[in-house]
């Protein structure tokens, strides 16, 4: 996949982690085509590990991983040892890609989001703070021109250290939350958002 293979906004951040060598921790939210991405990323020389929820029926995730391994990346699936491994990934000053707008494991970090309380996942604050690797909030979309896709790399969060660890750690999540929202609101309709998030929303929690 070549450099002009689609727009992108923001690249430079990327870059300059990687030529920082700390690696880099790419923030996505379920939006478009995030698997686009990181073929893009591979395709462009980047070494790309992602985290990958493990889907009923195995089949299907083992379809999922193949298909991502096709496209360059590496694919780790969620459990226990993850966090090991991305940290592994960043010591190796690789891209790691971390879809973190659902809070899976229940046990997240609360946040507002959209205007009401919910939890988001603090793995990436609290990758980022033991590693100084930056947090750069990523989405790429569908759209009818430039050749089907468009991404863009925010700014890298705010890392530094003001307080204890848990607070650092909430802060820095909700700042993600906030960039979420940016990116969310340019293409709401291509949010895959499938299961309830807002303990407003029935099924909540069950």
């Amino acid at each position: 996949m070549g450099a002009g293979a689609f727009p992108r906004a923001g690249e430079e951040h990327i870059k300059a982690a990687i030529d920082a060598g700390t690696g880099a921790i790419l923030a996505l939210p379920h939006l478009g085509s995030w698997d686009f991405a990181g073929a893009w990323l591979a395709g462009r020389g980047y070494d790309v590990s992602v985290v990958a929820e493990v889907l009923e029926p195995r089949e299907l995730f083992d379809w999922f991983v193949a298909t991502r391994e096709t496209l360059g990346m590496r694919v780790v699936p969620l459990s226990a040892r993850a966090g090991a491994e991305m940290l592994a990934s960043l010591r190796n000053n690789e891209a790691i890609c971390l879809l973190c707008d659902r809070d899976l494991s229940g046990d997240g970090v609360e946040v507002e989001f959209f205007g009401e309380r919910t939890t988001l996942p603090g793995g990436p604050a609290m990758i980022a703070l033991r590693t100084g690797a930056p947090i750069l909030p990523v989405a790429t979309y569908f759209t009818d021109r430039y050749n089907g896709h468009h991404s863009i790399v925010r700014p890298p969060l705010d890392l530094t250290r003001t307080d204890s660890l848990r607070a650092d750690v909430a802060r820095i999540t909700q700042d993600l939350a906030h960039e979420f929202e940016v990116l969310i609101r340019r293409a709401p309709e291509q949010w895959h958002l499938f299961q309830p998030n807002w303990p407003s929303d029935p099924g909540y929690g069950e």
